[in-house]
């Protein structure tokens, strides 16, 4: 089949763009509690293990969810599925105002998990609906940068409306900006043959990829695959990794190096600014490779091994000079984590049909909850006895290219499921 030449419509960015906002409010509504964790802690007592519970218990909820959204998203589609995730994770952060001790903000914690655990399924969703394979974990890679924007504007806004307005206007004035997205959302999103702006050449760009019908997808068909478990394996060991940067960061500055809440901004910003670098060359380098004639197997595999690379000196990082040695190796490390993960991101869509590839990020983002709750309770013990971050960043330091490891074993050629497979 001749290569279809590149269309000059833009409509499928437009989509990426939306996708990125949402990444991008969904971070910022899940980094408010941490943001505000050294001042309310000391106000109202928290202990470690009290936040470390509310980090195990969010992670969870959020796991299960990624499981029943990933499900949910195969049968009524993205644009349903993503509303529904808002408007649960919209309730569920605004109900943080009505308590004060951890066990409290665990009941406003778990709807804002079970909202939130639709974000990816949705997006991903979306952009298999979007982009053709060429492009997937580029316009991955733009959208998942939103989850370092988001942790990028969280330590700019919240402090200040916290000082200023108190703490409780900071979980209002957040959840109405996605009041705002959910209605762009509605009003905008279709599915590519249902959006009238759209030219017939970037129709058949975006839907040069072979279709497959819509079929039901069984449990006991998807864990069948060494497909299945790649991916399931990958989200298990990396994304702990990520959710303890979320959870911990700000405490981490905190403790080691006397940064209060007004000054989080220029070191979060530093680190989640070389996230965003990270995130988009990730999936920057993996579609170039696979442009330039390289196999998708050995274009995301080479991708993640130089991302996987990046995260080995935050093993040092507890023991930094000084604040900004510190922050530079957590953000390469950070950097790593994203290239990473928008190729591991890619991978249902890259080895399932479009109607799988849903369920399978489900079971991955269960998977990674699972990881993160463990590396959860790890941190937590780890702190209250020892003391220090440096037992957690060495873990952080080796999990990538373990990762790598693992899913090469596993599937060491991407070989597509297919109709056939899927039907077993």
């Amino acid at each position: 089949m001749q290569a279809l030449p590149k269309p000059s419509g833009k409509v499928r960015w437009v989509v990426c763009g939306l996708l990125f906002a949402a990444v991008v409010l969904s971070y910022v509504d899940r980094l408010v509690l941490p943001t505000l964790k050294p001042d309310l802690q000391a106000r109202y007592g928290w202990s470690e293990s009290g936040y470390a519970d509310l980090a195990i218990w969010f992670q969870a909820g959020y796991g299960v969810s990624y499981v029943f959204f990933g499900r949910l998203i195969d049968r009524i589609g993205a644009r349903a599925g993503y509303a529904l995730a808002v408007g649960l994770w919209t309730v569920g952060h605004v109900m943080h105002i009505f308590f004060t001790s951890t066990a409290g903000m665990l009941l406003a914690r778990i709807p804002l998990a079970v909202g939130e655990a639709g974000t990816f399924p949705a997006a991903i969703a979306a952009t298999n609906e979007w982009f053709p394979r060429k492009e997937r974990a580029f316009a991955i890679g733009i959208f998942n940068a939103g989850s370092n924007v988001g942790a990028i504007l969280t330590p700019l806004i919240v402090p200040v409306i916290a000082v200023t307005m108190g703490w409780r206007w900071a979980f209002i004035l957040t959840g109405l900006l996605t009041v705002v997205w959910l209605a762009a959302w509605l009003g905008f999103y279709r599915r590519p043959r249902e959006k009238k702006a759209l030219s017939p050449e970037e129709l058949a760009w975006i839907e040069a990829d072979p279709q497959e019908p819509q079929r039901p997808v069984k449990w006991r068909t998807l864990f069948r695959h060494r497909q299945t478990w790649a991916y399931i394996a990958a989200r298990f060991l990396i994304d702990p990794v990520w959710w303890t940067f979320l959870f911990w960061l700000p405490d981490f500055f905190n403790k080691q190096y006397g940064v209060r809440m007004l000054d989080f901004g220029p070191p979060l910003i530093a680190v989640y600014l070389l996230a965003d670098v990270g995130s988009v060359t990730g999936g920057w380098l993996s579609s170039r490779l696979i442009g330039r004639g390289m196999s998708i197997n050995c274009a995301r595999k080479t991708a993640m091994f130089c991302a996987a690379l990046c995260a080995l000196p935050i093993a040092f990082a507890a023991q930094a000079p000084g604040l900004w040695v510190a922050v530079g190796l957590i953000g390469l490390a950070c950097a790593g984590h994203q290239g990473f993960s928008a190729n591991v991101y890619a991978l249902p869509g890259d080895l399932f049909p479009r109607w799988m590839a849903g369920s399978v990020v489900g079971l991955g983002g269960l998977s990674g909850a699972i990881g993160g709750m463990l590396m959860a309770k790890f941190a937590g013990m780890i702190l209250e006895s020892v003391g220090s971050f440096q037992p957690i960043f060495i873990v952080a330091a080796c999990a990538y290219l373990v990762a790598l490891l693992v899913v090469h074993l596993i599937v060491p050629r991407y070989a597509p499921v297919t109709l056939s497979e899927s039907r077993s």
